[in-house]
């Protein structure tokens, strides 16, 4: 088909139908009409052998979740997606039919949540490579940041965890499961789901500082302490953990939740009081986990108030193999 090909035939694909849309797949770049809202902007790879594994991660599946990792940064920033830049390096022999069903893939996450997508590129590279680029605003002046976090406020966090880890281990290790866990896991893992609305919403109860677990929990809740300044107290009892993890990974169920990452639920720090409020606004769980310290480090303690050992915070790019 070639590249020219491929383009128009991902063009009409992608399709159009955002009214502030100026020009779209097609020109040098695109174009559309801006408001005076705050901008945001993010980019990711994901890249075969390093962030997915095509052996358990189908073309279709691989779409999906490369756009929705992005549409989770947006999430964690409190704000609306709306368009999205995809860069692909291909090898030579790939076929059509595998490039049509990546697009699907992201179209079907795209469509459920208003993104458009409006340009990007194909190269030749001898594994694949996606790249995306997010672009996104905030209807508000307020935004979440990572840096906002205050000693004395709690720690919680939406949604429940290890889900994502143990649907890696089911597919990447063969671990037998009964089918319905099975297929829950599995699910998790190739098909997260952004927490946009959940995102707006700690915007509109005064949250100020949040971020999308990617890497787990404890490694981003570092992340937050390292830019805030602060530190952290975590009692491990009460990080929610996914039913299905506790009762098909028992004694690893807490290790997944904890440090398994890809989750994608949002991690963020507020008043008790306001985290009150985020609880009955919500329509999925939230959890407060512990609370933001006036030290540098994050510590993890049981319930007697004892020290939890952890052998492994989370994903750490070239360091993980």
């Amino acid at each position: 088909m070639g590249e020219f090909g491929l383009i128009d035939l991902l063009a009409k694909m992608a399709g159009g139908g955002d009214e502030r849309l100026l020009i779209g797949i097609g020109d040098d770049a695109a174009a559309w009409q801006g408001d005076d809202s705050i901008q945001l902007a993010s980019v990711d790879s994901f890249i075969q052998g390093v962030h997915y594994n095509p052996a358990i991660t189908p073309w279709q599946e691989a779409g999906w979740k490369a756009l929705a990792v992005k549409l989770s940064d947006i999430a964690a920033m409190g704000g609306i997606p709306r368009y999205a830049l995809v860069s692909l390096a291909l090898p030579t022999d790939t076929e059509v039919d595998d490039v049509k069903n990546l697009y699907t893939g992201m179209l079907k996450l795209a469509k459920q949540y208003g993104v458009t997508i409006i340009g990007g590129d194909i190269s030749n590279a001898p594994l694949v490579a996606i790249s995306i680029t997010i672009l996104g605003s905030s209807p508000t002046k307020q935004i979440l940041t990572r840096a906002a976090a205050q000693p004395g406020e709690m720690v919680a966090v939406t949604g429940r965890l290890g889900a994502a880890a143990a649907g890696l281990e089911v597919l990447s290790k063969g671990r037998k499961l009964d089918p319905e866990a099975a297929t829950r896991l599995k699910n998790a893992f190739l098909h997260p789901t952004p927490r946009i609305a959940e995102g707006r919403l700690l915007v509109e109860q005064g949250v100020k500082t949040a971020i999308d677990i990617s890497d787990g929990l404890i490694a981003d809740l570092g992340q937050i302490c390292k830019a805030s300044q602060v530190g952290a107290r975590i009692e491990v009892e009460r990080v929610p953990v996914e039913p299905t993890v506790k009762t098909a990974f028992s004694e690893r169920a807490l290790e997944l939740a904890l440090s398994g990452g890809e989750d994608y639920e949002l991690l963020f720090t507020a008043s008790a009081e306001v985290v009150d409020k985020v609880k009955k606004a919500a329509s999925c769980p939230v959890t407060a986990i512990g609370e933001i310290t006036a030290g540098e480090l994050v510590t993890l303690v049981d319930k007697q108030g004892n020290p939890f050992k952890l052998d492994r915070a989370g994903w750490e790019h070239f360091t993980n193999r």
